[in-house]
């Protein structure tokens, strides 16, 4: 008998081994011309990752560079440590701002001065929860006690009664910050510099504040020539307009500091409003001209530290960030400086100190003179103003950044 043969089947044949497909003559992509594009596409792809990613890491590193760290500051502060006051309740912090006269650098247009000097200086307080936000001005003229500090020439200057802004003049932020917290018993936490030509840009980068004026603005002291009316301010103008004094009101530095509250609490409005903190594209000046401008403690000065401070604030409503000014008086030695009204002052500090609420109400008068602050029924409040929660703590005049320039 012939052996049954069985046929053994070949393996099938896939088009792109070693014959043309089927469907007729032409170019043929084979696996390995298939692997070889993808291969491509990925190092493309990957190139374009890396290259975002290097000019995003560009960017930060360039914003990150702007900071300016204050070593000197901390090593001053860290010697007087055992006088300073102790922490307040954990996540509430306390930001000193402090914006200086110095005609150092790109300032020197704005004159030549005997020195620097903290032209205006804010104690910024942030609730523990971030559900408020207390801007406290101190007046420059305010008689407090100032510690003896280190000069910059190294020399010490002597313990003294003087004006506030003199403790920045006799040994910079240090000076400053102890002699705040001496007055106030508020243990400041960070601390952040900025001088004239850094306001300017923060204002540029949010294309400028929009005020109202009641009247034409001729300073030539503050180089600032403004028609009446609503308008917006840009630079120079803007800076004009908060450091205006003799030619506007009654020429006091009160009235001032209320619309240096009223300028930042409009400025904060717009940045909210516009989503400014949202949008990579608007946020990038802000940050270009807020960095570039700043001189801030060590746990500051990067962009990451920066970030997280922003980040936590972002969410506090508008209405809910305070501006007032510190409760103070005449001074009973000079009529042309002040003095803090007692118990209103320690009634402040001591909320804030230990992160409880604090009220403010709008003043009857933009020209009136500095109201006696509390509780009870000589709060301070003026006359057909709400009257506060029981839960809101004590009521001082000031005003929100919701009520803005214009309204």
């Amino acid at each position: 008998m012939d052996a049954h043969v069985t046929d053994t089947p070949e393996p099938p044949r896939f088009a792109g081994w070693d014959e043309r497909p089927a469907r007729g003559p032409g170019p043929v992509r084979t696996p390995r011309h298939r692997r070889r594009w993808r291969r491509w596409v990925a190092l493309g792809a990957a190139g374009a990752v890396l290259a975002g990613a290097g000019a995003g890491w560009a960017l930060y590193a360039k914003l990150n560079s702007n900071i300016r760290t204050d070593s000197a500051t901390e090593r001053e502060l860290r010697k007087w440590e055992s006088e300073r006051p102790p922490a307040g309740p954990p996540n509430a912090e306390n930001l000193l701002l402090i914006g200086s006269d110095s005609r150092k650098g790109g300032n020197r247009k704005y004159g030549r001065s005997g020195g620097q000097r903290s032209d205006t200086t804010m104690l910024l307080h942030l609730a523990a929860d971030r559900k408020s936000a207390t801007a406290v001005s101190i007046p420059r003229d305010l008689m407090v006690e100032v510690p003896h500090c280190k000069r910059a020439d190294g020399g010490e200057s002597e313990p003294r009664t003087a004006q506030f802004n003199w403790a920045f003049a006799f040994g910079g932020a240090a000076c400053t910050i102890r002699t705040v917290e001496r007055t106030t018993r508020i243990r400041i936490d960070h601390y952040m510099i900025i001088d004239f030509v850094g306001f300017e840009k923060m204002v540029d980068a949010v294309d400028g504040v929009e005020v109202c004026l009641p009247q034409p603005i001729h300073d030539d002291e503050a180089d600032l020539r403004l028609p009446a009316g609503r308008q917006t301010l840009h630079g120079e103008a803007a800076l004009g307009y908060v450091r205006a004094r003799k030619s506007l009101g009654n020429g006091s530095d009160t009235q001032r500091m209320e619309r240096q509250q009223q300028f930042l609490g409009a400025l904060v409005k717009k940045v909210q409003s516009n989503g400014v903190l949202l949008n990579p594209t608007r946020l990038y000046p802000v940050l270009d001209a807020a960095t570039s401008s700043l001189t801030t403690d060590s746990a500051l000065a990067s962009l990451r530290g920066l970030y997280e401070l922003v980040r936590s604030a972002r969410g506090i409503p508008t209405d809910r960030v305070q501006f007032l000014t510190v409760p103070r008086q005449e001074y009973r030695y000079d009529p042309n400086r002040d003095e803090l009204v007692e118990p209103d002052a320690g009634r402040l500090f001591g909320q804030l100190r230990r992160d409880l609420p604090v009220t403010v109400a709008p003043t009857r008068d933009a020209g009136e003179k500095p109201v006696r602050t509390g509780g009870g029924a000589s709060d301070g409040k003026p006359e057909g103003s709400p009257a506060p929660s029981a839960s809101s703590g004590p009521t001082f005049p000031g005003t929100t950044a919701e009520h803005g320039i214009c309204e």
